[in-house]
Formats: structure tokens, sequence, C-alpha cells
């Protein structure tokens, strides 16, 4: 099982003018978030949103940008994939935390929406 990664030239900073704080939109590659995030599916990123366990958020470690469910244990946070098949990553705090996925649809469907941020 391969995940294909894209790299991502440029993100919005923090701590710049408003204009860089805005969501932006990814698209989905990889089968790691399956099922419920497939590979083409749109995802809307607020970089400057609460993340908070049960969270989905993208991430980046180990000089590599991910998309995971944040989850709370006892001694630490995790990145979790929903496919089983790929490693939980464990933080120490939520510096690695870019941003929280506030919304999904599927490109050509407009009904296709789902919102995780209320």
């Amino acid at each position: 099982m391969s995940e294909r990664t894209i790299a991502i030239v440029s993100l919005p900073a923090a701590g710049g003018d408003c204009g860089e704080a805005e969501s932006f939109a990814l698209m989905v590659l990889g089968d790691s978030m399956a099922p419920e995030f497939v590979e083409g599916d749109v995802i809307i990123i607020e970089p400057e949103g609460v993340a908070t366990d049960g969270a989905f958020v993208l991430a980046q470690l180990d000089g590599e940008w991910i998309f995971r469910q944040l989850v709370r244990t006892a001694a630490a946070w995790q990145l979790k994939a929903l496919n089983p098949a790929y490693a939980t990553a464990t933080i120490d705090d939520l510096a690695p935390v870019k941003g929280v996925i506030i919304q999904k649809s599927k490109p050509g469907r407009r009904r296709a929406v789902k919102r995780y941020v209320e």
C-alpha cells in the first residue's frame, strides 16, 4: 500500500497579516483516511481552527505533510489514520498541527458536502 504525497509549496503563515490566515483547499490523495475521506475528495483547511480531540487535521511531521485524525490519550496526542494499514504517530504537543479540516466535498457534486465544524 503506497500513499502518494504532493509537495505543498506554500501554506499560510501564522502571525502575518489576516490574508495569510484564510482557509484553503487540498485534494485527498491516497487511502490513509478512508473510508471517511477517499481519493479525489476536496478538503477545506482552516489554519486558525481549534484542534480538538477527534478533529481531522493537517499536520507537518518529520518534514512531511499528513492529514490525520487528532486523538488525545492519557499521555500524549496522536495523529491517527482511519485506515488501519497506516501507522499512528504520537506527538508531545499540538505544534505539528497546521490546520483543521472544516469541510469536504466531492468534485462535480454540489450537494455532496460535509462540514466538520459548527
